[in-house]
């Protein structure tokens, strides 16, 4: 009799152990994603939607658990994060690394962008078409870009002769922007701005003018010079995977990744349109008042800032690598495109 329960028990277990160890294979593929942009910004939000769509699609085999405030590694140390494996999947923007994309330093001249959807698309054609090598050390997922960076101050600018001494919240290529203008460039990371304009520290800030809802800098800046000639520079921002993490993906699931990847290049343009019209609408409910540059205050603005394009080009050169040829790109899917 203790034979034949011995036996049963037996049967018991071997018929139990494979579904236990197929429940094990199955546990899903964990992955960490680091953004500086904070909990409630949209652009954190669709990223959380992007996780979403891959945990659907790969039904369920990959959760990604997505970090946002720069809880897991701040802006600028995002990129080396994800090479360290800190985190899996990093968002950040080339300039807060300064040296460290000098390709991407193209996105910081003032080219004539007049919105988040072009800025977005154009980087992504960018990569595509000249796959600069300073990636090469992560698996780029997509690129987003934001709109044309607009002057936000305490004070209204309608001319140089106001911007004059000015000090202005500076990041990366957009300190020689600001410098070149005759304002005074003062360098601090995103997460420092709002203080820094609520006390004085700083007296304006050269970003898109979403960031007065998204960050809410309307609370802390009265006026918003449009100003397409300084402005139009954009930032060039990436998503991208540590590559060991990639590397040990299915290609199934890579090829759905890809695929996810694609569609979200367009949702994040569009939403980058949607929140400049936002926060436009958002600030001047509370009074912020907007300024455009005249035609000819703007071609002077730009004509200033032309040398820029001159030093890029020079700079490139001597790192070998083809920004006149690029900027050529640019310039035709500008002309072709908006």
């Amino acid at each position: 009799m203790k034979k034949i329960s011995f036996m049963i028990c037996l049967v018991a277990l071997l018929m139990v152990f494979p579904f236990a160890n197929k429940a094990s294979a199955q546990k899903p593929i964990e992955l960490s994603y680091s953004i500086f942009f904070p909990s409630a910004h949209k652009q954190t939000l669709l990223v959380a939607e992007w996780a979403k769509e891959i945990e659907k699609r790969t039904n369920g085999r990959v959760k990604i658990i997505v970090f946002p405030g720069g809880t897991l590694t701040p802006a600028d140390k995002c990129y080396q994060g994800v090479i360290t494996g800190v985190s899996d999947i990093g968002y950040s923007a080339t300039g807060y690394t300064r040296g460290r994309f000098p390709f991407f330093e193209i996105y910081d001249l003032p080219l004539g962008m007049r919105s988040g959807m072009i800025c977005t698309k154009l980087l992504n054609e960018l990569y595509k078409k000249f796959q600069p090598k300073e990636l090469d050390d992560t698996k780029p997922m997509y690129f987003s870009s934001p709109g044309p960076s607009m002057l936000h101050t305490k004070k209204p600018v309608r001319n140089l002769e106001d911007l004059k001494g000015l000090k202005i919240r500076s990041a990366g290529a957009m300190t020689k922007i600001i410098a070149q203008m005759g304002a005074a460039p003062v360098a601090m990371p995103p997460g420092e701005v709002y203080d820094a304009l609520s006390k004085g520290v700083v007296e304006g800030i050269l970003m898109p003018t979403e960031v007065l809802e998204g960050w809410r800098f309307a609370e802390v800046v009265k006026y918003t010079t449009e100003c397409y000639g300084i402005g139009s520079f954009a930032g060039a921002f990436y998503i991208t995977m540590n590559k060991d993490k990639w590397k040990a993906l299915s290609p199934e699931i890579q090829k759905i990744i890809e695929t996810v990847n694609e569609e979200w290049i367009e949702k994040t343009g569009k939403l980058w349109n949607e929140l400049d019209q936002s926060g436009k609408n958002f600030a001047l409910k509370s009074g912020h008042m907007f300024i455009s540059l005249s035609k000819e205050e703007d071609e002077r603005w730009a004509k200033l800032l032309k040398p820029l394009f001159d030093d890029y080009i020079n700079n490139m050169k001597v790192k070998g690598l083809p920004g006149e040829e690029a900027l050529k790109f640019c310039m035709e899917y500008l002309k072709k495109n908006q």
